[in-house]
């Protein structure tokens, strides 16, 4: 009953955000007394909070392995660097244009929006292992940049995968009525070419 009523709640909040959603909904699409939500969770406040590391949990697990892999490597060239963010970021494309994110990228762009205790959940368990591996290799890779410039360099490759899910109704106009099979091979390929030139340098040409 737990998973069930936090999987009802990343759609209600989502949906309506904190102060919207319903407890007594919630319990009821579950099929359950709104008991349930004090017992599991102490209250809506509890529940609003679990939604957000139930949705920050299933992200890491999504990218887990991945990079554990990309920081376990040993010393890494800079283009070997550069192919394994390119590997990372594709997966990270793939999950923004699949449509089962939709339910909880609500959640998250409510939060990027007006950030709660709930975003700092969010952002430790799910979003700062993936933004940190970026940098960690941009610096392998452009080892010319500063550690601002690196820094910055990771959020604006990271923002632009991100931006096929939060611009999810632009990218629809943009490609004609639709996101299909075609048009998403597409997207990750130009992807992958903007970080390839992006990171590019004399010695490590793209």
């Amino acid at each position: 009953m737990r998973e069930s009523l936090l999987d009802c709640a990343v759609d209600h909040f989502g949906r309506c955000g904190f102060d919207g959603a319903a407890t007594r909904a919630i319990a009821a699409d579950c099929g359950t007394a709104m008991s349930s939500i004090t017992y599991h969770f102490g209250g809506k406040e509890g529940l609003y909070l679990a939604t957000a590391e139930y949705i920050a949990a299933h992200i890491a697990e999504l990218h887990g392995p991945a990079l554990a892999a990309a920081r376990a490597a040993p010393t890494q060239t800079g283009q070997e660097a550069v192919e394994r963010l390119v590997e990372l970021l594709d997966e990270l494309a793939s999950m923004m244009l699949d449509n089962a994110s939709a339910r909880w990228a609500r959640f998250i762009t409510r939060e990027q929006q007006e950030p709660t205790e709930a975003f700092d959940r969010i952002y430790t368990i799910a979003m700062q292992p993936l933004v940190e591996t970026f940098i960690h290799l941009i610096t392998l890779a452009r080892p010319d940049l500063s550690a601002d410039e690196c820094r910055a360099t990771g959020f604006l490759l990271f923002g632009q995968a991100m931006a096929l899910r939060a611009g999810r109704a632009s990218l629809v106009r943009v490609l004609g009525g639709s996101v299909d099979e075609q048009s998403e091979k597409l997207i990750r390929t130009r992807l992958a070419a903007h970080a390839r030139a992006i990171l590019a340098t004399p010695e490590n040409p793209k």
